[in-house]
C-alpha cells in the first residue's frame, strides 16, 4: 500500500488554506491527474463539517471515479478524509494546519491508499511520491496565489 507524508511551510492564512482544501470543487482548475470533483452532501455539525464528495482521477488512459467521506475538525484544524466507493480498497489521508508565523501555516498531509487493480497499484507505488509532491506544489502555489490577492 502505498504511503507517503508531506510537511510544507505555506505563505498563506491557515483559515484561507483550510477553505482551499475544503473547496472540493475548484480541484480540476489546479490539482494534476484531478478531472472532476463533486460535492453531494456538505453539513455543519457541532465542531465537525462533513463533506461527501466524489473526485474523478487518473494518468493517461486510466481515468476513475471515488467517493470519499471528508471530516473537517474545526477544534483541531485537522481535515480526514476516506474513501467510501471507487476504485480503491482503502484511502485515508489527513490534512493538518498549525499557525507558524504571520501568514505562514505548516501544511502536514498524510496518504495511506490502495488501489483495487493490483497492476494500478504496483504502477502508483513507483510514481507516488513523485505525484504526490506536484500535488502538493500545486496546492501551495494556489495558497500562496490567492493569499496574494487579499
Amino acid at each position: 500500500m502505498p504511503k507517503a507524508s508531506v510537511k510544507r511551510l505555506i505563505e498563506c492564512k491557515k483559515k484561507d488554506l483550510i477553505n482551499l482544501v475544503l473547496d472540493i470543487e475548484k480541484y480540476p482548475e489546479f490539482v494534476p491527474f484531478c478531472f472532476d470533483a463533486k460535492i453531494y452532501e456538505n453539513k455543519d455539525e457541532d465542531n465537525l463539517k462533513k463533506i461527501i464528495a466524489d473526485l474523478t482521477i487518473g494518468k493517461g488512459p486510466f481515468k476513475d471515479t471515488y467517493k470519499s467521506d471528508v471530516i473537517f475538525n474545526k477544534k483541531d484544524d485537522s481535515i480526514f478524509v476516506k474513501n467510501i466507493d471507487g476504485p480503491l480498497n482503502h484511502l485515508s489521508n489527513n490534512w493538518k494546519f498549525i499557525d507558524k508565523s504571520k501568514g505562514i501555516t505548516e501544511v502536514t498531509f498524510d496518504i495511506d491508499f490502495e488501489i483495487k487493480n493490483k497492476f494500478l497499484n504496483s504502477l502508483m507505488i513507483v510514481s507516488f511520491q513523485f505525484g504526490l509532491e506536484k500535488i502538493a506544489d500545486a496546492f501551495q502555489k494556489r495558497a500562496e496565489g490567492l493569499s496574494s490577492n487579499f
